[in-house]
């Protein structure tokens, strides 16, 4: 999937802030961020920090977005409840869904970075739209945009595919 594409959404959306952890699968898109002199991109070191600086950018008037693996996301838990959450912070969350690929039929092993992922986000009510396509990255992009400032709660989207 382009980061281009990605990047062109969420400038659409007013983000003003990225903040997340580069992974394998993101490393494109943190690139083609940090080329773009309209975004700022905040890196952690932990991706429960994600959270805390997200809920405080957007107090101070800001529209952060967070880009981290759904592993990072499972470290993040108490962070993310306890700020984005329980604050009402309307959120977007970009997740890398690492191990999307084992969940296939046939697939030689599960890994349970993927299997855990979904029921956890059900789990925590979160909702979110998987994104498989570079053909659905407008819609999904813009409908949990949508969703976040219409329930002031954070909504994710899935990036099951590397970026390129």
């Amino acid at each position: 999937m382009r980061a281009e594409l990605i990047v062109d959404e969420i400038k659409r959306q007013g983000v003003t802030h990225i903040i997340g952890l580069p992974d394998n699968g993101a490393r494109t898109l943190f690139e083609a961020l940090w080329r773009d002199p309209d975004l700022e991109v905040v890196t952690v070191t932990r991706e429960g920090e994600a959270f805390t600086i997200a809920s405080g950018l957007y107090l101070g008037g800001k529209h952060p977005l967070v880009v981290i693996q759904n592993t990072g996301f499972f470290e993040s838990g108490d962070a993310f409840r306890g700020m984005a959450h329980n604050m009402g912070v309307p959120l977007v969350m970009l997740l890398g869904y690492r191990g999307y690929k084992s969940l296939a039929p046939g697939a030689p092993r599960i890994d349970t970075a993927a299997s855990f992922f979904e029921p956890t986000l059900k789990a925590w009510d979160i909702p979110y739209a998987v994104l498989a396509s570079e053909e659905e990255v407008t819609e999904q992009i813009d409908a949990a945009f949508r969703t976040a400032a219409s329930t002031s709660l954070p909504a994710a989207v899935l990036l099951t595919v590397e970026t390129t």
